[in-house]
């Protein structure tokens, strides 16, 4: 299930993901915020199914205030938990990890790739 709920728990976990970081660009980085699509259409359970992604919105950055696209992958287990409107937090890959996340500064986009 994708809620406002969800969106806080992925926040600290990137948070979380940032400070485990090899990459000494993003250690130091904030999330302060992640906003589910615009349309609700966006993020229904066929478009899901369909596109396996959403595009989300996140502000980070050293300052946590710019904007990124935030590209979030669902894969086989959070495909089905979303589409039996289950809780899919626990298919966010454990923080102290960062090959579960890709993130372009420049052009200011973020994947994320859930289980």
């Amino acid at each position: 299930m994708l809620d406002n709920e969800f969106c806080e728990f992925l926040e600290y976990e990137i948070l979380k993901a940032f400070a485990n970081s090899t990459n000494d660009k993003v250690k130091h980085f904030w999330c302060d915020g992640i906003l589910l699509p615009t349309f609700e259409n966006e993020y229904s359970k066929k478009f899901v199914n369909d596109n396996r992604q959403i595009i989300m919105t996140a502000y980070m950055g050293l300052s946590g205030q710019d904007k990124y696209e935030l590209t979030l992958k669902f894969g086989n287990k959070a495909l089905r938990k979303y589409a039996r409107d289950l809780d899919i937090s626990e298919c966010v890959p454990n923080s102290e990890k960062s090959n579960w996340f890709d993130i372009d500064i420049e052009k200011q986009k973020i994947s994320i790739q859930l289980d």
